[in-house]
């Protein structure tokens, strides 16, 4: 069943002990506002624990395969411009051909044109769950264009400043035979962690770009559940204790909406119940229109 109505939602959660997202520019310590201290974490490190829950759900089955693979889930390399050509080759479109499905000739052979490629966009779109969620630039090798998925995300953000602490990773095995054992042996690294943080992010689903992409209530549903359990399913030495704490989403009547994003996320706030650092879920307390959030999905009716 295809979307009808636009959603906005906000979703809590939070890291003990661990680096949430590493920035490969900065040594790999947790990613940080430098100018007020507030934890970071990208859209696109929230993506890739979606889009590795469904795959570990859905053992990659279409229509719920997934066009961006994580090797340490798949165990296999993933080619993107391979996975476009073999959707062609699914299509029995010929893109050796001298002239394309519309009659025209080909200006590169290997790549769709015309036709052709809202054909393939289309196949592309029904077979990879991520694609006709987050949408793909497709535009590359065999060129199936570009899609805009109909759910966004922002940064999740700190609510309040976190801290990176600095740890010594010492060696007690030796591994080359040629080495001597001392210089093999005691401090070889560093490693980041957060002692506490209690991250925000928001999102939207557009029921107008899923009318595009065949983006469906039941791929919705699917979203909803790995938003709640993909930290249990992407557990790490580096990553610590992460958990989704609180999903908040506003279900508005109509495709355009009924009130301002803006406005619906106001209503979620959350306030400290102790004094000092903050080192547990229990340090806050997550409130909507100022009544505590008991359970870690809630939908809210928009009129």
């Amino acid at each position: 069943m295809t979307l009808t109505k636009r959603y906005d939602f906000v979703l809590f959660f939070d890291v003990q002990d661990g680096n949430p997202n590493g920035d490969p520019d900065a040594g790999n310590l947790p990613r940080v506002d430098a100018e007020t201290g507030m934890g970071l974490v990208t859209d696109v490190c929230l993506k890739r624990k979606v889009r590795n829950y469904v795959q570990l759900a859905k053992k990659s089955q279409v229509p719920f395969d997934i066009f961006v693979k994580s090797k340490e889930i798949s165990g296999i390399e993933t080619i993107l411009n391979k996975e476009i050509r073999i959707g062609y080759e699914e299509l029995c479109v010929d893109l050796q051909s001298e002239q394309d499905a519309d009659g025209k000739k080909r200006k590169d052979k290997g790549s769709a044109q015309g036709s052709e490629v809202a054909k393939g966009r289309d196949y592309l779109c029904a077979k990879f769950f991520d694609i006709r969620t987050f949408g793909a630039v497709m535009s590359t090798g065999p060129n199936a264009g570009q899609v805009r998925g109909p759910i966004q995300l922002t940064f999740a953000r700190s609510v309040e400043p976190v801290v990176a602490l600095e740890h010594a990773l010492t060696v007690s095995a030796a591994r080359m035979e040629e080495k001597g054992y001392e210089e093999q042996v005691g401090i070889q690294g560093r490693k980041y962690t957060v002692p506490y943080g209690l991250y925000c992010a928001h999102g939207f689903v557009s029921a107008h770009l899923a009318s595009q992409t065949g983006f469906t209530q039941d791929d919705l549903n699917l979203f909803w559940q790995a938003l709640e359990d993909m930290f249990d399913h992407d557990h790490s030495a580096a990553r610590g204790l992460m958990t989704t704490r609180r999903l908040v989403i506003f279900e508005h009547e109509t495709a355009l909406g009924n009130a301002h994003a803006s406005d619906l996320f106001d209503r979620v706030t959350w306030k400290r119940t102790t004094e000092g650092p903050a080192r547990a879920f229990t340090d806050y307390e997550l409130l909507l229109d100022g009544k505590p959030l008991p359970v870690i999905r809630t939908m809210v009716p928009v009129h």
